[in-house]
């Protein structure tokens, strides 16, 4: 059991929380699209970044009258990180991946290339963190774009009234990353109408196009492991097994990305071992959000119904159900009874449709001040979803030959793209 609590923190610390396309010069190493994906960046191909900024943390009461069950007594509210000039610079918010935090890795790479760039820098976590449904959404049943993005604005905008009278700023700018990216696109439409910042430029960074569609690619990736989603445990034992080997033979210090790169060159691992422990990392993820949501909810779907968890209770037991729900039980169960209530009449057909970039497609086709990255061969995406985003976004595309999902996102030519999209001279609020 200590083994399998100990993988658990290991999947969550190491894995992620990922026109025109790039030409052959492109110097990202790691080819497979899952093994990018779980290593990231080998650290020299990240490129220096500051190691001391002015930065304070923003704990924000977006939602004043909100009542938080005993079990969640440490959450004093949405927690944000806000990196500041001392003069005058364009903000950019970041919004964080699925399941991520405002203090994500990947995110603080972005908010720490950005910062040296000169812009200040405000990062939010994902709608799908415990931090974010219990202090910032709503109906805290996360997953639908137009909610959770209209929760984000919100939550903008009280970040944005607590840091107003500390900083000038010139102009305001977003992005995001995975589920971040099209959540950055809802946040943008809704800008469009409430016209709080006037975005100037928006970057979307390895999207999903349909989240239903993205989330059973990840989801069948269970199916990888032997046996199925039923082994999970022993899938669990086994990847722990090989890390403790080599980890105890090998001359390492910590449990890193140049671990794991080292762990990618030795062969330990196959490609269909890692797509499954991709599988398994987005199974946690999701055991977190769908725990968090039914505790505040009282909806009974894990905890019975109006058992009151104290600080003491052990948690165990119920994350091992919940990692053991899928994402289709989460929608069938969950998600679409929710919304089907609110909305009489609605189909599941309508709702996965409602869920994906395709609904906004007028606005992202006519906005000029979007931007798109993408992989050739991200596996959250078909191929003919790729077409649709290549053809949707044109010249406003960067895609990448590979990466994988987010693999890429901290090398040293993306993260100069990133910079350079909101340096450039480009549009204003009224220029698209």
């Amino acid at each position: 059991m200590m083994r399998l609590k100990l993988l658990f923190v290991a999947c969550l610390a190491l894995l992620p929380q990922q026109s025109i396309a790039a030409d052959g010069s492109y110097g990202y190493p790691i080819k497979g699209s899952y093994e990018a994906t779980i290593i990231g960046t080998p650290a020299n191909l990240i490129p220096d970044l500051p190691v001391k900024m002015h930065t304070r943390q923003l704990v924000l009461d977006v939602i004043p009258d909100r009542r938080k069950p005993p079990i969640f007594f440490y959450d004093k509210g949405l927690l944000c990180t806000f990196a500041y000039q001392k003069q005058k610079a364009p903000l950019v918010f970041l919004i964080a991946g699925a399941g991520a935090s405002d203090r994500a890795p990947k995110l603080l790479t972005m908010m720490k290339a950005l910062y040296q760039a000169g812009f200040h820098v405000i990062t939010l976590p994902s709608p799908s963190h415990a931090n974010f449904i219990i202090s910032a959404s709503q109906s805290r049943i996360p997953g639908d774009l137009t909610e959770d993005s209209a929760d984000l604005y919100r939550a903008m905008e009280a970040a944005w009234k607590q840091v107003e009278g500390d900083i000038e700023v010139s102009t305001f700018n977003l992005a995001g990353y995975s589920l971040g990216a099209s959540q950055a696109a809802f946040v943008a439409k809704l800008d469009e109408e409430r016209k709080v910042f006037n975005f100037r430029k928006v970057l979307m960074i390895n999207p999903p196009l349909s989240l239903y569609s993205s989330v059973t690619r990840i989801e069948e990736m269970l199916k990888q492991i032997p046996g199925g989603a039923k082994k999970q445990g022993i899938f669990f034992n086994k990847m722990f097994t090989k890390f403790s080997e080599f980890y105890r033979y090998g001359n390492f210090v910590a449990i890193n990305d140049d671990f794991l790169y080292t762990i990618y060159k030795e062969g330990l691992f196959s490609h269909e071992e890692t797509g499954g422990l991709i599988g398994l990392t987005f199974r946690i993820n999701l055991a977190g959000l769908i725990f968090a949501s039914d505790v505040m909810t009282n909806s009974g779907y894990v905890v019975p119904q109006n058992r009151v968890l104290r600080p003491t209770d052990s948690l165990f037991d119920y994350f091992l159900v919940s990692t053991h729900l899928s994402f289709y039980d989460y929608f069938n169960e969950y998600f679409y009874p929710h919304f089907q209530k609110l909305r009489p009449g609605l189909t599941r057909e309508a709702l996965i449709e409602s869920e994906s970039l395709r609904s906004i497609e007028s606005y992202l086709s006519s906005s000029a001040k979007f931007g798109l990255m993408a992989n050739q061969n991200d596996f959250i995406l078909t191929t003919a979803e790729l077409d649709y985003l290549r053809q949707l976004f044109g010249a406003r595309a960067k895609i990448y030959p590979h990466g994988g999902h987010l693999g890429n996102l901290e090398y040293k030519d993306n993260l100069a793209y990133m910079v350079d999209f909101f340096k450039k001279e480009g549009v204003s609020h009224d220029e698209h």
